[in-house]
């Protein structure tokens, strides 16, 4: 198995694994189920694409993200969408501690985590150098999705969000996981603001494609 973790030390690394047929073999399948937290270790070899574990085991057993179907969705979808945002992250540790609090949160998390996404994203990028300066906001102003800027004029482009759409967008990022739920918001909207973050990164981030596991997210919630 090919298998690209993003780990704490070193950013992205991709490695190869074989897979003991054997049910009794020391390394699962299982271990590389998305965003499990692994515990490695390796020897780096620069010259090598691919590198080799010498050890691995799992950091923190989920308690729930794989046995709850909307927390299983969730974290499919998160997947795949750090898969492209840290396709060429080098070491960031402050990331990575972002990233596991996170999953770790998602899957701790009782109720009201349907907005756990949204908060995720727009956190992330300021950690991957571009979140925006909440305090050029405005009521009124536009959100400027190519610069990252919150306007009082309609930019010269089409890659810019209305006032009602900016509002919503400023209130995800000012929340955290444990004040999301006090943002009350339709399936559609949640949605709309899914695609419009999604916007943002292919903006921000050179061949951000559309992301598969959106189709199924889209279908989550009230």
């Amino acid at each position: 198995m090919i298998v690209d973790l993003f780990t704490e030390q070193a950013g992205r690394v991709p490695f190869i694994c074989p897979i003991p047929k054997s049910s009794k073999g020391k390394v699962k399948r299982q271990f590389f189920q998305p965003l499990t937290l692994l515990d490695v270790q390796y020897d780096y070899r620069q010259k090598m694409k691919l590198q080799r574990f010498k050890d691995i085991r799992i950091a923190d057993p989920f308690s729930a993200i794989p046995f709850d179907p909307y927390k299983l969705s969730i974290s499919l979808f998160c997947a795949e969408f750090l898969y492209y945002a840290t396709r060429d992250e080098q070491q960031n540790s402050l990331l990575y501690d972002y990233v596991e609090k996170s999953v770790l949160w998602l899957d701790s998390a009782v109720r009201s985590f349907s907005n756990f996404h949204l908060v995720f994203m727009l956190r992330l990028s300021r950690f991957l150098g571009f979140f925006p300066n909440l305090e050029d906001y405005h009521p009124g102003d536009f959100f400027d999705l190519r610069s990252g800027c919150f306007v009082g004029t309609v930019p010269l482009h089409k890659d810019y969000l209305l006032p009602a759409d900016s509002a919503r967008i400023l209130l995800l990022m000012r929340l955290q996981y444990e004040t999301m739920h006090l943002l009350r918001i339709s399936r559609e909207d949640r949605n709309r603001c899914t695609a419009l973050i999604l916007q943002f990164y292919r903006l921000h981030i050179p061949d951000f494609p559309e992301l598969k596991s959106f189709d199924i997210l889209r279908e989550l919630f009230v």
